[in-house]
Order: structure tokens, then C-alpha cells, then sequence
């Protein structure tokens, strides 16, 4: 909805502040130079990027319509699962673990959060470092290094679809002076024509370097900014997971471990100590 709405106030207070000062757009109806504008964008995003960006490219607008996926409710999630598996571990020991991180998605623990279960990735993180600790891994700072280069990973996976988008971005303003210089030779060739005429095309021809920078300014800039908005949002997931394991690695009991994980997320979006208090009491005794 936010990116819906965004568009129409983008393309209503153009189009209509041009027809408002007496405009006619109908010049502005240029199909061919927005082909040669949007066309050699596409083919600029495909020559400067690798096919596995090209492949993470085909959900941009699903992301850019659903917005981040994690919401309050997910984050109680979280912590809930979080606290379960810190409370195991402190009543049973850390060999209680081995059955629920080896087949996640056969846990019945695990299953009792389904937005966590559904994340592959998320459930990859939180199982490949409990399981390292089952096996002895208990140096926090070696800990912390290794999450740190695994989640940087993760993010520069995500920055260069937002690089990408960016370069489309900041060349498409230039493809349109292209558009335009190509609609200025094609006005050459028809100078003996009569000053309307010529008028019409020289108008035809400057289209290219308004809808250049229109689409750059007006959708692929902010598109880019959105997308770096709704990734780094959704990187205090894994922020929140990392810190719930190093305080549980640091000997916190677990109300202080999520507490800490807590202590991670972004304030429109943090629960409070009640909410998760609350959470936390009503959970099924983990086994």
C-alpha cells in the first residue's frame, strides 16, 4: 500500500502540475523513447550483473509491496523460541538440543513458532551455532567474530541488489539524454519542415531528458533506498538471534539472554519486557 501510494503522488503531482500550467500530455506520450531509455537500462543491469543477482532481482517488487517481514508478533516469536531452547538447555543440559537441531523442522519445539520454521535461513543460523556448542564451542569472542563474518555475508548479499537497483538509478538520466540527442538527429533530418512541426519534434525529442530523469528520481532511487531500508530492518532478526546466543554462551539464564536479544530490535518494533514476560509464561514446557 505504501508503495502504491507513493507512485500515485509521484505521477499525479507531475503530470498534474504540467497539464495545471497548461501542459499537453499528449507530447509527453513518447513510446519509443522510453524504449530506448528503459531498454538499455535492462540491458545495463543485465551486462553489470552476476546471474545471481539477475535471479535475486525477479523478487524486488514482492519485496518492495510486502515491506519487511517481521513484525512485533514475529519477534515475540523469536524470543519466545529463543527462551525455550536457553530453558532446555538449563534444565536438561546441552545434549537435550542434538534432537531438535539436527531435524528442525521434525521438533516439535521448533514447530510451536511457524514464522521462525519458515525462514530456511534463520533456522540454518540458529542451529549451525547451537550446534557448535553442543560440540564445545564456548569462546563468546570467537563466537562473536564468526557470526559477525557469516551476517556480513548475508548483507553484502543483499547491498549489491541494492547497488544494482542504484546504478539503474544514477545512469538512467543519462540514457535519456541519449533519448533526446537521438530524437534532436531525427529533427535534423525533417529541418525543411515548417516551425510547428519542427516544434513537435524538438518537443518529442526533450522527452527523453525529462523521462530519464523522472523515472530515476522519481521510482528507481527511492526504489533502492526502500530496498536498503526493508533489508536492514530485517537484519535485527538475525542481530536479535545473535545476541539471545551470546549472552546464553556468556551464562545468562535465559529471561537475561532474551532480555539482551530483546534489547537488539528497532523500537517500532520491540516488544515490551511485559509483552515478552507474558509470552514466555504461556510457553509449553520444552523436552
Amino acid at each position: 500500500m505504501r508503495l502504491i501510494i507513493g507512485i500515485i503522488i509521484v505521477v499525479v503531482c507531475v503530470l498534474g502540475g504540467y497539464a495545471a500550467m497548461g501542459g499537453h500530455l499528449e507530447i509527453l506520450w513518447q513510446p519509443y523513447e522510453a524504449v530506448i531509455i528503459l531498454g538499455a537500462a535492462l540491458g545495463a543491469f543485465v551486462i553489470g550483473n552476476s546471474g545471481a543477482v539477475l535471479k535475486q532481482s525477479l523478487g524486488i517488487f514482492g519485496t518492495l509491496f510486502r515491506g519487511p517481514r517481521y513484525d512485533k508478533a514475529a519477534y515475540v516469536e523469536l524470543l519466545g523460541l529463543q527462551f525455550s531452547l536457553f530453558k532446555l538447555v538449563q534444565a536438561k543440559g546441552l545434549l537435550a538440543l542434538e534432537q531438535h537441531i539436527e531435524n528442525p523442522y521434525q521438533s516439535p519445539l521448533f514447530q510451536r513458532f511457524p514464522t521462525f520454521i519458515a525462514n530456511h535461513h534463520a533456522v540454518e543460523f540458529m542451529c549451525d551455532y547451537l550446534r557448535m556448542v553442543t560440540l564445545g564451542t564456548n569462546n563468546v569472542h570467537e563466537m562473536d567474530a564468526l557470526m559477525d563474518e557469516e551476517l556480513e555475508t548475508h548483507h553484502q548479499e543483499r547491498e549489491r541488489l541494492v547497488s544494482a537497483v542504484q546504478a539503474v538509478a544514477d545512469g538512467t538520466p543519462a540514457l535519456g539524454i541519449v533519448a533526446a540527442v537521438l530524437g534532436v538527429i531525427k529533427t535534423m533530418g525533417s529541418i525543411t519542415e515548417p516551425p510547428e512541426v519542427l516544434g513537435h519534434l524538438i518537443g518529442g525529442a526533450l522527452v527523453g531528458t525529462f523521462l530519464g530523469v523522472f523515472v530515476a528520481y522519481g521510482f528507481f532511487g527511492p526504489m533502492a533506498q526502500s530496498l536498503r531500508n526493508i533489508y536492514d530492518s530485517e537484519a535485527k532478526y538475525f542481530l536479535s538471534m545473535k545476541v539471545g546466543l551470546l549472552a546464553h554462551i556468556s551464562g545468562y539464564p535465559p529471561v537475561m539472554a532474551i532480555e539482551f536479544a530483546r534489547k537488539a530490535l528497532m523500537s517500532e518494533v520491540r516488544p515490551t519486557f511485559a509483552e515478552i514476560d507474558e509470552a514466555t509464561a504461556s510457553l509449553p514446557a520444552a523436552s
